[in-house]
């Protein structure tokens, strides 16, 4: 069954970003003249993404205002003329991307209890998982990658990327071996493992693409690290009793909910940006020689 569906966990509160965070979503720190989702949602939608379900909770209201039609803001633009007619089409083309779906997580009981909140949505199909806080940018969008090795193995699989050993207690661990190329066979994962816990530096960062009956493990998962339901803790079970296909994916990895890697972004991205690319590279070229 092709993968269409995908879930956009965006209900964190953003505390690694305060103060910027505590009137406006994490989701909508602009990197250069798009916010943070869109960026993912443009992903999703290169890798054949048709239906994408947000999960929000209070106070993310912009979200879903971003990816709504503003009739005020489209006449405005399209009495300006010609000048503005790239950027009208821009504007209009965000609503229809794909077709777009909202629910709020009532409670914030962590990122399984998060994806659960898509069980009507994914209904008996797989789905991708894209991590509101990773935005991924690279020419073979990172979910493509993913969904390309579920088809082949009809498993649920891991989007994943080694991280430093001194790191690796912040995120989670993997059991892999190689499968071929940059494919692994994931076996046993660990969410925040302490240093004797550690299985490899293999880490799930920002994307997989799961089965409905991951549901079901959800159910059953107890609260795991830091008190919450860990999606990772679900997975394990899958994993462990199945196996899964681990993606270590091309492109470049920005987590969003990190100040430096907020940073990271907007520089990276600025320079390739076709409208300030050139004069922004200049910028940085004189204010390097100050350092």
């Amino acid at each position: 069954m092709k993968v269409t569906k995908a879930v956009i966990p965006a209900a964190g509160l953003g505390t690694r970003v305060l103060p910027a965070t505590k009137s406006m979503p994490k989701e909508m720190l602009p990197i250069v003249d798009k916010p943070a989702i869109q960026y993912i949602v443009e992903e999703a939608v290169r890798s054949g993404i048709t239906d994408i379900l947000i999960i929000t909770n209070r106070g993310k209201g912009l979200i879903e205002d971003h990816f709504d039609r503003v009739p005020e803001l489209e006449a405005r633009l399209n009495k300006s003329g010609a000048d503005k007619e790239e950027i009208l089409k821009e504007i209009v083309g965000i609503a229809h991307k794909a077709n777009f779906y909202f629910v709020r997580q009532k409670e914030t009981r962590g990122l399984g209890h998060a994806v659960g909140c898509a069980r009507s949505f994914v209904g008996d199909e797989p789905f991708a998982v894209l991590y509101g806080d990773d935005v991924i940018i690279g020419e073979d969008p990172a979910c493509a990658q993913l969904i390309r090795a579920y088809e082949e193995y009809g498993k649920g699989v891991l989007g994943v990327k080694k991280v430093s050993k001194e790191a690796i207690g912040k995120y989670s661990s993997l059991k892999v071996e190689p499968l071929k190329d940059n494919w692994f066979s994931c076996t046993d994962m660990v969410e925040k493992p302490t240093p004797d816990k550690v299985l490899s530096l293999y880490s799930i960062l920002g994307r997989c693409v799961l089965t409905p009956e991951i549901f079901d493990i959800l159910d059953h998962t107890d609260p795991g690290a830091g008190g919450e339901i860990q999606l990772t803790d679900a997975m394990r079970t899958l994993a462990r009793r199945d196996g899964m296909v681990a993606v270590d994916y091309t492109g470049t990895r920005y987590d969003m909910g990190n100040k430096l890697g907020i940073m990271k972004a907007q520089v990276e991205v600025g320079l390739n940006h076709p409208e300030i690319g050139p004069e922004f590279r200049e910028y940085l070229k004189e204010i390097c020689k100050s350092l």
